[in-house]
């Protein structure tokens, strides 16, 4: 039988152990806190219940695909949210409300895009067809090579090559006349911590997941339901699980590691090794590597970081749904500036969620769980956080006067994460919230390889390696490395 031992227990991670374990794999997981889960996990403070990172889930097949690869029936119940969202312009007296069905979406913006079931219908269309042409070719397979990936990319039909070298803001700004309607349309761009103007046009795929092939769902109990659920599975099949056990060192030899050294000295030994730490990181950081320095890492495209805040309110705010977006004037202007920045902005752009508009026992009978999440510059720009209380409280004033609610008044708990506190939490690199950014350069065979170029039995799974950010993209990315692992031991159970 066997031996693995996986770095990290995050939602790759985990996902990883399952696939393995069931095919017969003696597996181990080292997790440096003291609860699985990495971003994927709960903050429980004063009586409230909080999603500390991911708050819904698309593209949910990718969840049974996982369950159904080992047998099981997908433990995990999910509810479509409808509307999918709600969106807060500044200086509009309503919010506007985004549905899956274009007959509703044309009605709520009538007055400011005519035919907006048409081109939506027109725009998606082209979206998922190039989600269906590329997602076996690209998205779900393996590369050794840039040649190797170069040639798949070439049996993609031509007529989706302009996308390549398009970004998303150029295609929606084609298409719809209203800003307003534009920006909706680009928002998916910053579900991967980056802007519109920066993310290529193949990602409008999104657009085509969220608002026809899938849509967004919640996790009932909350989105930990999900590790909950993974991790009774996993004892069942015997995975070993090592809390408060970082990795901080690799001892190799004649091309293969021998064994991981943790934060107390102890060495794990096992055949194969799989990292869920960033996958570019964790090579310049525990391995060493000069291509993959902090000087070198510095010069790639990071998604945004996030600042948390974590409220419990009393009292319920009416105007608040599951899932809501606050949006100032300058849409564009604030994109341009917002990744390098080293100040904080003055009219943050924000998302909201308020798991007690779905869940009972998350809060206080009577009260609101809220979560914000605003994306700001990483640590390479912005380095030291000792205003972040001045950030928070800016964002809750602005909150409480467009919802006209008095939050600040009526705070029964308050926790705030900053890009600092992300990093030295789950070694984030620089606190980036999503990893590497899907430039055209960093995708691919131009990502990090989940296979290591030195060390023949290390691999790697997670957002900054093959296919990328997102949690249905790490449930792929487990399905990859698997596969990978599967075809070069020959294994079976």
């Amino acid at each position: 039988m066997k031996k693995v031992v996986i770095i990290g227990s995050g939602l790759g991670g985990l996902s990883t152990a399952l696939r393995l374990a069931k095919k017969g794999y003696d597996v181990t997981i080292l997790e440096k806190h003291i609860t699985p889960g990495g971003r994927l996990n709960v903050l429980e403070k004063d009586g409230f219940k909080f999603d500390l990172g991911p708050s819904f889930m698309s593209m949910t097949f990718e969840l049974d695909e996982l369950f159904n690869s080992i047998g099981e029936k997908n433990p995990v119940e999910l509810e479509e949210l409808d509307p999918i969202y709600q969106v807060f312009f500044e200086g509009k007296d309503k919010p506007r409300k985004i549905y899956k069905d274009l007959k509703k979406l044309e009605e709520e913006f009538k007055d400011v895009e005519p035919e907006l079931a048409r081109k939506a219908d027109e725009y998606l269309t082209r979206a998922g067809h190039f989600f269906h042409d590329t997602e076996d070719k690209v998205v779900k397979a393996n590369f050794n090579n840039k040649l190797e990936y170069i040639l798949k990319l070439s049996r993609v039909p031509l007529k989706h090559l302009p996308y390549l070298w398009k970004t998303m803001w150029s295609e929606v700004e084609k298409q719809f006349k209203s800003e307003e309607v534009r920006i909706i349309f680009s928002l998916v761009a910053f579900f991967l911590g980056a802007t519109p103007f920066q993310t290529p046009a193949i990602y409008s795929l999104l657009n085509y997941t969220e608002m026809r092939h899938n849509g967004y769902w919640r996790v009932k109990g909350g989105m930990y339901k999900l590790v909950e659920e993974i991790m009774k599975i996993l004892n069942r099949l015997g995975v070993k699980i090592e809390y408060n056990t970082e990795v901080v060192a690799v001892n190799s030899a004649n091309g293969s590691v021998t064994e991981v050294v943790d934060n107390k000295g102890r060495k794990w030994q096992a055949d194969i090794f799989v990292s869920n730490s960033d996958a570019a990181s964790f090579r310049g950081r525990v391995l060493h590597r000069e291509k993959f320095s902090d000087e070198k890492l510095d010069k790639k495209h990071w998604t945004l970081a996030p600042f948390t805040i974590y409220l419990g309110v009393k009292g319920k705010i009416d105007n608040l749904m599951h899932h809501n977006y606050f949006l100032g004037s300058n849409f564009r202007g604030y994109a341009d500036t917002i990744f390098t920045s080293s100040i904080n902005p003055q009219k943050p752009y924000y998302y909201v969620n308020v798991l007690s508009k779905s869940e009972d026992n998350v809060a206080p009978e009577g009260c609101e769980n809220v979560y914000i999440l605003c994306p700001v510059p990483d640590l390479r720009y912005k380095k030291e956080w000792a205003d972040k209380d001045e950030l928070a409280d800016n964002i809750i004033s602005d909150l409480s006067a467009r919802t006209g609610f008095d939050i600040k008044s009526n705070i029964i708990t308050k926790t705030v994460l900053s890009p600092d506190d992300w990093a030295s939490t789950l070694n984030l690199y620089k606190g980036s919230g999503l990893g590497l950014a899907h430039d055209i350069n960093q995708v691919g065979a131009f990502r990090p390889k989940n296979k290591d170029e030195k060390l023949n039995n290390l691999y790697y799974v997670g957002a900054s390696t093959t296919p990328g950010t997102g949690l249905p993209m790490v449930i792929i990315s487990s399905k990859l490395v698997t596969e990978r692992i599967e075809d070069e031991y020959k294994f079976i159970s």
